[in-house]
């Protein structure tokens, strides 16, 4: 390549804008494909938390997210979050509680499996000390003193305002790989629709219903952790904002439909009164799905395809813990 080297990115999500900005920070001339409809990162919790996601023999998935947490708690000039507003991160902890014993059953031995790989992972038969809002059954949990939540959509505009800041060019969705012939390297990094660029990805869409409720006057106040939970069986995570709660997630194959299910909805919804009470004096505010990159194995796919073509995309239920580990190793391939 000669003079200053250029690379197309598909995809306008987290994803995409994390690597398009790690390489505006390098030197590339950029250009992100984006379509100016919200995708999945507008739908997402925005939790940074390996630990709880964690289950036992998902060994790499915790490796790669606590490699990537990391990233996410660095600071300082260079770092991922510089750049990006403090007001962001949403909560420093998560709790994670079970309902009945069960539920109580299922958190043993996950937090046993993080114990035993010596993660910093701390039991509790007192979770309602900790999250007074908590029914009064729930006691059991452990705590997740590392993780963090952030704000999800403001992410995505602070992403992309710092890459406009770094002289990205913004361009439509392609159609076809050959598009962008252009470009010395492009990364595909569209989520769900990455197969269609390039056949053979093993992505498939996993539709989950998200919930934002808002705190009205005189509401409990917002939980200050991330609250996760094993709901006879089923899991639920409660995500503080600065005027309510995000609250999630089912997961089923639905192929491509996005529309809130009436079951989705109320299955949320219940799940989240029994963990918290309170909540069912919170304001309405929105319901929305989106489409999840799922790959058979659970494991992301970030690297090369070929010569002048890297992926970055089956991220899965991980995407914005997973942004700047992908931003990272696209990095080391482009400058490799």
């Amino acid at each position: 390549m000669v003079g200053t080297p250029t690379l197309a990115v598909i995809g306008g999500g987290v994803i995409g804008l994390s690597v398009a900005r790690q390489a505006l920070r390098l030197g590339w001339a950029v250009r992100v494909h984006r379509t100016e409809a919200p995708g999945a990162s507008w739908v997402a919790g925005g939790m940074l938390a390996p630990h709880s996601e964690g289950w036992p023999g998902e060994d790499q998935q915790l490796r790669i997210g606590l490699e990537s947490l990391a990233l996410w708690r660095a600071e300082g000039p260079g770092s991922y979050r510089d750049g990006l507003p403090a007001e962001i991160v949403t909560a420093h902890e998560s709790l994670v509680v079970a309902v009945d014993p069960a539920d109580v059953a299922d958190l043993a031995t996950v937090r046993q499996w993080l114990a035993d790989q010596g993660q910093p992972v701390a039991a509790t038969t007192a979770a309602r000390d900790l999250e007074p809002m908590l029914a009064r059954h729930i006691r059991h949990g452990f705590l997740a003193g590392t993780e963090l939540a952030v704000d999800n959509r403001g992410v995505v505009a602070a992403l992309a305002a710092d890459c406009e800041r770094l002289g990205v060019l913004w361009a439509p969705p392609v159609a076809e790989l050959s598009d962008t012939a252009d470009a010395d390297q492009r990364v595909i990094a569209n989520g769900i629709d990455a197969p269609a660029l390039w056949p053979g990805l093993p992505i498939r869409p996993v539709k989950g219903e998200v919930l934002r409720l808002r705190r009205r006057p005189g509401s409990m106040a917002v939980p200050t952790r991330v609250v996760r939970a094993r709901v006879h069986g089923r899991p639920l995570y409660l995500v503080p904002r600065a005027d309510g709660v995000v609250i999630g997630a089912t997961q089923y194959e639905h192929g491509r439909d996005t529309a809130p299910a009436v079951s989705g909805v109320r299955d949320l919804l219940e799940d989240a009164c029994t963990v918290m009470p309170g909540l069912g004096d919170y304001e309405f505010a929105e319901a929305a799905a989106g489409l999840r990159p799922m790959t058979p194995d659970n494991l992301p796919v970030v690297g090369r395809l070929d010569a002048t073509t890297l992926a970055a995309t089956g991220l899965g239920r991980n995407g914005f813990l997973l942004a700047p580990w992908a931003a990272q190793r696209i990095a080391e391939e482009l400058e490799g």
